[in-house]
């Protein structure tokens, strides 16, 4: 015993040797005070849930994924709108994937939805299957565009020969002269939303391939002839004094809808130049990104992007801002998302700010240091009234 006695590191002083003083009760209490301001902060640190990312290998690659777009046209009706998809697997027709077109009528503000069915069937089925004869009915007229000396093409309707002049790269307008489109409406209902400058919104989901790829919007329908894609601009240049594309993009995002909200960078971005031959580009750099809650299960399977934008007049020459920049020259009136998909994804795992060893550690440690410093200021303030009550 007597020799746990020397090892004794808190030796104990007697009851009627401590001298208790006004100060080191002050003392006492604003270190309590301090104490109870330390826990309640480390107790919060503690309770706090961060974020941390965490860079991986997509493991998805190989998967699908959404592109949500809802993007209003002001001045540009739906029939003149054309939409492809280019990725380096081929060219897919992503109307006919989700997205939909939507009528904006000027006069009462009302959203009309319209059926694009025509242009779906012009680009996707084949050529004989659109232009074929019908038993019963005489063989229509092609007016040229395909050979029909012995009934091998019949274009018996408007959208037959839309496809017929489309592949023979003629010059369709509005389809005037026409009798097809003259009989089923074609040419009267599109000068009459010509005319009362209706505008277009087109929104829903499509699937993409994780791979690069061009989403654009341009006038006119597209063909690929010669390993060429080109664009019947006749009707976009036929009126002179309409037609643009000024748009405002309502929202764009990757992945699906889920509750959480990324803030993407391109929601409600407008872009009114009022120029009829100038070309919208942004660039997109896509990357996967995955929300877990502090038990590692799945909140969101969703995707972040970046977006660099620029545009440029048709006729090219120098910028306007910049004096020193030259454009390039050609190209087709419209807008492109270009879209690049990283092969890595982030991990954002939600875990608690300290642990809880860590919360007694700091607990321990304020404590101890507010007690310390305390007792120094203590026995400072002690000493000076000690030497004082000598002098006097």
């Amino acid at each position: 015993m007597s020799k746990l006695l020397s090892l004794d590191a808190f030796a104990k002083t007697a009851e009627d040797a401590r001298v208790k003083t006004t100060s080191g009760g002050i003392i006492t209490l604003i270190c309590c005070l301090i104490s109870m301001i330390l826990i309640r902060n480390e107790y919060l640190d503690y309770s706090t849930i961060v974020t941390l990312p965490e860079l991986v290998v997509d493991r998805d690659i190989n998967k699908q994924m959404d592109i949500n777009l809802d993007i209003s046209f002001l001045n540009l009706p739906c029939d003149l709108i054309n939409i492809d998809l280019f990725d380096e697997t081929g060219d897919l027709n992503v109307i006919n994937s989700g997205l939909k077109k939507y009528r904006l009528i000027r006069t009462g503000g009302e959203v009309a939805e319209i059926l694009d069915e025509s242009a779906v069937l012009e680009r996707d089925a084949p050529l004989s299957e659109v232009c074929k004869a019908v038993q019963g009915s005489d063989c229509g007229s092609c007016y040229g565009a395909l050979p029909q000396d012995q009934n091998q093409f019949c274009c018996n309707n408007c959208a037959a020969v839309r496809r017929a002049y489309a592949h023979a790269n003629w010059k369709f307008y509005d389809g005037e002269g026409i009798a097809q489109c003259e009989q089923e409406g074609y040419v009267q209902n599109l000068r009459a939303r010509i005319n009362e400058n209706e505008g277009c919104r087109v929104k829903g989901s499509a699937k993409i391939n994780r791979v690069s790829g061009t989403m654009d919007f341009t006038p006119g329908p597209s063909m690929t002839r010669d390993n060429i894609h080109v664009h019947d601009l006749s009707l976009y240049l036929k009126y002179k004094d309409k037609f643009n594309f000024d748009h405002i993009i309502h929202s764009l995002s990757f992945g699906e809808l889920k509750e959480v909200h990324l803030g993407n960078p391109l929601d409600n971005y407008s872009f009114l130049q009022h120029k009829k031959f100038h070309l919208s580009n942004y660039y997109l750099k896509v990357v996967p990104t995955r929300y877990e809650d502090t038990n590692s299960k799945l909140i969101a399977d969703t995707n972040q992007f970046s977006v660099i934008t620029h545009d440029r007049p048709l006729q090219g020459g120098k910028d306007e801002d910049h004096q020193h920049t030259l454009h390039a020259r050609g190209g087709v009136p419209g807008i492109a998302f270009h879209f690049d998909i990283s092969p890595l994804k982030i991990i954002n795992r939600e875990q608690h700010a300290k642990t809880w060893s860590g919360f007694v550690l700091g607990v321990v440690s304020s404590v101890a240091g507010v007690l310390m410093v305390g007792s120094l200021l203590d026995r400072s303030l002690y000493a000076v009234q000690h030497i004082r009550k000598k002098e006097e």
